[in-house]
Order: structure tokens, then C-alpha cells, then sequence
């Protein structure tokens, strides 16, 4: 193979044994002579990335050779437990290994995106600098090679999962979380999901163009999609050039987006417990199922791994204090509050996380949260128990069902793997 690397088979998918010799490949061209790397992976969330599988055997391949470390792409989340990273990587991976970053503190600010260019690409909504920060790890001289891993998916924030985000966002700072996800949010997350380029994503690489483009990084891209209704490997991408992102996009809009005839007038949404425990992440069965849903219909969410709302206690206080309301009643609120003004991703989850009152959501946990809790911040409830009664996950298939009463509704097993629209709003 030659550099950069973009392996597709769409028809028999590919295999772990093909993935072993793609990253070889990967290898021979790129850390055949490294002796200290450092890899970004995905946390948990993106367990179905294989950027565990593909982690674990850079590794296991360069161990002898190269002291390894892994840093990774947290975000806002809470640092990995020894069980997720067990679970991500397997056991033998020594856990000093594994490096927690912390968004509000770790990062070291490189420069910034001027306010003439960021209201340029919000089309004048916003007046803002945005910085670009990342951790300080990344700075390191030492490293020989950086390596990004990670899969390329519809994204409500940026357009398209990955590439410069999981380096800019993932391991990035305060800042750059902040402001690019209000940049999207301002814009308008309709006109965001599943484009390949979107202001938030010019923005986050016009900076890594800008202070990071020296550094040793190359990215390890995957695309999953389904395959006789399971979830496959696809493509496999390895450079660190636009082109090897833009080919990766092409694919994944081939694979993970879902354009249907007809809106939905009623979705059930199912959220792994182990991967979705809070509204900050689970709120992808709204933002991936929105551009489908029809006025007045209901969207269910399964989620008996709930049991918070922001993945950051500050956070979550403001989720609590403010609530899902229409994105005019959060603008108004950013306005006049300081602590919703400091904490603008917070106001962009709020703002992609409300329907504006074109139809209902109705969340069902298990007994992590409660009613009042639910309702409190303008979702409807049900426990998941009584839900799971009505629509049971282990009866219904992905897409179209119509139950033995005549009811049709739509599945969704995991709203993390794509994005579904009716073919008149993704186009337009």
C-alpha cells in the first residue's frame, strides 16, 4: 500500500486480520523508527469505533521498540475507569499507561481564531475570539509520533466526527470546546449534520492548519455501517491530510446516513447503559433523529443507564438550573447570565437539545433519575421499565416496525452510528 493509506470493501467488510495488516502497513510507513509515542483514542463512548482494537495492537507491535503512552480524547467526560479502559483496551496495557486529561486545567493556549473570522463563519451571529488550546502532553518535543484514532461519523456539532476535533475538542481546552460548540449551535445544527465542511470544522482546522500542523500527528480514521444488520468495519484511513478526512466523509455519508421517504411520527431510541449515562451524550437520539421526526411526533428514549444530565458536575448544574427550553429562551438566558455565558458548550447542548416545541421527547431511565428530575428540565418521563412493556428493544428491528396492534413505529438500536432524516430536510 502506498501513504496515505484509504482501504474500503463495502462487500465483504473488513475483517480484524485485514485490520492487523492495514495498520502494519500503517506502521512500516510511519513508526517503523519511532522510540516515544503517543496515541489519542476515543474513550467509551466510542466503543464501536475499533479504536480500542486498533490502540491495543499499535502497542502490542511497538512495545519492544517505542515507550508508548495513551492520552485519551476525553473532552468534557470524566476520565476513563480502570473497567472502561479494561473493557476499550483489554488487560494487558499497563494502566499507568493511560494519561486522564482535564479540559479546564491541562491545556496550554497556542493562539486564536480571530473575531472578524469567527463572525465571518457564524454569518455574523457571534463577535467572538475563539482560542485554539491543547494539552500541554502534546507540546512534548520527545514525541517521534502522535497518533489519532478514531471513527468518522455524522456529528451534531461539527459535521462530521473526528479528524482535527478529536485533537482540538478531545484534548483540547475551555476555550475551543465552548466556542465551537456555540458556533454550531448559532448556525444551526440542520444545517450541520453529515456535511463534511461546516464553520465549526473550518474553524477547528484552520487552527490545527495554523499552530499544530508542525507536529508529528497522523490519524487513524474507521467508518463503520451496518452490514446484515450488524455493525461492520468499512473503511479504514490513515493520513494526516484533508484529503484522507474528505474520502473517509464520503464514505461514512455512504454508510451512516439514513434519508427516509417519510417523516416519523413516532421513534423509539434505544441507549446502551454502558455508554449512554447521561443526557449529554444521550441526547443523540434527539439531535441524530431530529431532521426526521414529524411535527407533533414522539420520540421514546430508552435509557436504563441514565442517571445524570452534563458528564460535568458544573455542567449538569447549569443543565438543572436551565433546562431544554427553545433555543430564543437560551440565547435570552446566555444574555443575561454570567455562569451560562462562561460555559457557552453548555448553551449549545441546551439549544441542540430542544425540540422548540415541534414534537415531544419523552425520556425513560431506569431508577437513576426521577420523575421530577425529568421533568424538570422540559422532557416528559417514563420509567423504563413500563416503557420496555410497550416497545420491547429485543422485538424490534432497526428502521420501520409495525406492531401486532397496527401501531408503526421507527428503531433505532444506537443513535451514535448514524443520522436519519427524511430526504426533503437533508437536502435542503
Amino acid at each position: 500500500m502506498t501513504y496515505p493509506i484509504h482501504y474500503v470493501d463495502t462487500e465483504n467488510t473488513i475483517s480484524d486480520g485485514d485490520l492487523t495488516r492495514i495498520i502494519d502497513e500503517f506502521i512500516a510507513h510511519k513508526a517503523i523508527n519511532a522510540k516515544k509515542i503517543l496515541i489519542l483514542p476515543p474513550d467509551i463512548t466510542r466503543f464501536y469505533s475499533k479504536a480500542g482494537f486498533i490502540s491495543t495492537y499499535l502497542y502490542k507491535q511497538l512495545k519492544e521498540q517505542a515507550d508508548i503512552f495513551f492520552l485519551p480524547a476525553l473532552g468534557t467526560h470524566e476520565p476513563m475507569s480502570i473497567a472502561e479502559i479494561e473493557t476499550m483496551f483489554g488487560t494487558e496495557i499497563p494502566k499507568e499507561r493511560f494519561l486522564p486529561h482535564f479540559w479546564r486545567t491541562d491545556v496550554e493556549v497556542l493562539g486564536e481564531i480571530t473575531s472578524e473570522r469567527i463572525a465571518e463563519l457564524s454569518e455574523n451571529k457571534l463577535n467572538c475570539t475563539m482560542e485554539i488550546a491543547v494539552n500541554k502532553l502534546i507540546l512534548d518535543k520527545s514525541w517521534d509520533l502522535i497518533i489519532s484514532v478514531g471513527q468518522i461519523v455524522p456529528h451534531e456539532v461539527i459535521g462530521m466526527a473526528n479528524y482535527t476535533k478529536n485533537v482540538l475538542v478531545g484534548v483540547g481546552g475551555a476555550d475551543t470546546i465552548h466556542k465551537s460548540h456555540y458556533l454550531g449551535a448559532v448556525y444551526g445544527m440542520e444545517r450541520i449534520m453529515g456535511r463534511t465542511y461546516t464553520p465549526v470544522r473550518q474553524a477547528l482546522n484552520e487552527g490545527f492548519d495554523q499552530f499544530l500542523r508542525h507536529l508529528p500527528i497522523e490519524f487513524i480514521l474507521t467508518v463503520l455501517g451496518k452490514k446484515d444488520d450488524r455493525l461492520a468495519l468499512q473503511g479504514v484511513y490513515c493520513g494526516n491530510q484533508n484529503e484522507t478526512y474528505e474520502a473517509a466523509c464520503q464514505l461514512s455519508q455512504q454508510l451512516n446516513l439514513n434519508l427516509l421517504t417519510k417523516p416519523i411520527k413516532k421513534a423509539i431510541v434505544f441507549l446502551e447503559p454502558a455508554e449512554f449515562k447521561t443526557t449529554w451524550l444521550g441526547n443523540k437520539a434527539i439531535y441524530r433523529t431530529r431532521m426526521a421526526m414529524a411535527d407533533d411526533g414522539e420520540l421514546i428514549i430508552l435509557a436504563p443507564g441514565l442517571h445524570r444530565f452534563g458528564e460535568d458536575l458544573a455542567i449538569d448544574q447549569l443543565i438543572r438550573t436551565f433546562g431544554y427550553k427553545t433555543t430564543d429562551e437560551t440565547l435570552v438566558a446566555v444574555e443575561n447570565n454570567p455562569d451560562l455565558a462562561k460555559n457557552l458548550s453548555a448553551a449549545a447542548h441546551l439549544i441542540h437539545g430542544t425540540t422548540n416545541d415541534r414534537f415531544k421527547v419523552t425520556y425513560c431511565p431506569g431508577d437513576g433519575l426521577t420523575q421530577e428530575e425529568v421533568e424538570s428540565v422540559n422532557y416528559q418521563y417514563c420509567h423504563f421499565d413500563e416503557m420496555v412493556k410497550r416497545y420491547p428493544p429485543d422485538k424490534l428491528k432497526n428502521g420501520w416496525n409495525t406492531l401486532a396492534n397496527g401501531e408503526e413505529v421507527f428503531y433505532v438500536s444506537n443513535p451514535a452510528l448514524g443520522l436519519w432524516a427524511t430526504e426533503k430536510n437533508f437536502n435542503n
